[in-house]
């Protein structure tokens, strides 16, 4: 039976971090706030994951109050995702995920994208969909003071 799960995440825009979005880092004059690497867009789909198999969020595995987790690469966060869905005898189906975002240009990146989260995830990078839009200047993620990420996943857990 496929069961689906929703995922999303927002980080604050910071100076003298480095921006990761889907496992691939970024050059930009700013980067995302947060614990670990603060891959808004991975967060989201890790999300998107434990909630397809009925478990808690990513804070409740990786709490921001646990020290190992500082700066931590979020691929851990979406192996261990994974990792519970086999566990379950599970397979992960597909992703969908939405990047918000005024800028960078997520375009050029998103092949590059595709292939990180699939090898995090033990799936094919066809099995990844990433997609980019903008809040068309509204609002926080407007001007550029954040960003934000929703996802989808669908898993074939056993009856």
């Amino acid at each position: 039976m496929v069961h689906t799960g929703i995922g999303y995440d927002v980080h604050r825009l910071v100076e003298g971090r480095p921006l990761w979005l889907g496992g691939v880092e970024f050059e930009h004059d700013h980067g995302l706030d947060g614990h670990s690497d603060a891959d808004v867009l991975m967060h989201a789909i890790c999300d998107a994951v434990l909630g397809a198999i009925g478990e808690g969020d990513i804070g409740s595995y990786f709490p921001p109050s646990d020290p190992q987790w500082k700066d931590a690469p979020s691929r851990i966060f979406l192996a261990e995702a994974a990792a519970l869905v086999s566990k379950g005898g599970g397979k992960i189906v597909n992703i969908d995920a939405t990047l918000i975002a005024e800028a960078p240009k997520i375009l050029p990146h998103v092949p590059a994208m595709k292939v990180a989260v699939a090898q995090a995830l033990y799936i094919s990078p066809d099995q990844v969909g990433i997609k980019a839009t903008t809040n068309e200047l509204l609002g926080f993620l407007g001007r550029g003071e954040g960003m934000a990420a929703m996802a989808v996943a669908a898993v074939n857990m056993p009856d």
